[in-house]
């Protein structure tokens, strides 16, 4: 048996769950969720918790079984709490900006980045615009947006300027020796 997947999913007050055939909605105070369920695991709803079951041990149904249980209750976590990925911007002159739907970087080229914030995705920009909270229920979507942002101009090893994420240890390098 899965040790991720034979754990049970306890459904916070103010979740509601709706189990569909194979798709399955979850909806919170942070908007709404669905995903539908890989073939050859089966969902069972008993009173505030939720169990997610395999119908065989083949190696296919037995990874679905953990991937499904986990999905699930980050869907569940989403909605409820919501998952936060803090990024902070590192280099003289680099700074962002939040205008409404647009995130707009300036990074040290000579064109500043206009990023389109996607929807159920919000965006904080504090401290002089130095540092950047990326918010929403879907934690794929968070981390994807995030890692976008980042990708824009990832740290350098041998000044660190750039942009990562909140207690990201980047290694940095010697520069050339005189000689």
């Amino acid at each position: 048996m899965s040790r991720i997947g034979k754990l049970p999913i306890k459904i916070p007050q103010g979740v509601e769950i709706k189990i569909n055939g194979a798709d399955i909605l979850v909806k919170g105070k942070h908007g709404e969720l669905s995903w539908s369920v890989p073939e050859g695991v089966t969902l069972n709803m008993d009173g505030d918790t939720l169990t997610v079951n395999r119908r065989s041990e083949e190696r296919q149904d037995r990874a679905f079984h953990g991937l499904a249980r986990a999905y699930i209750s980050n869907m569940v976590k989403g909605v409820h709490e919501g998952f936060i990925k803090e990024l902070e911007i590192i280099g003289v002159g680099y700074r962002t900006e939040l205008k409404g739907n647009l995130l707009i970087l300036n990074l040290g080229y000579s064109h500043p980045i206009y990023f389109e914030v996607p929807e159920g995705i919000k965006l904080e920009v504090e401290e002089r615009g130095t540092k950047i909270k990326v918010f929403g229920a879907d934690k794929q979507k968070v981390g994807h947006v995030a890692s976008q942002i980042r990708g824009f101009r990832p740290p350098e090893p041998y000044k660190g300027k750039g942009i990562r994420y909140k207690g990201e240890y980047v290694r940095m390098k010697e520069g050339k020796a005189k000689g």
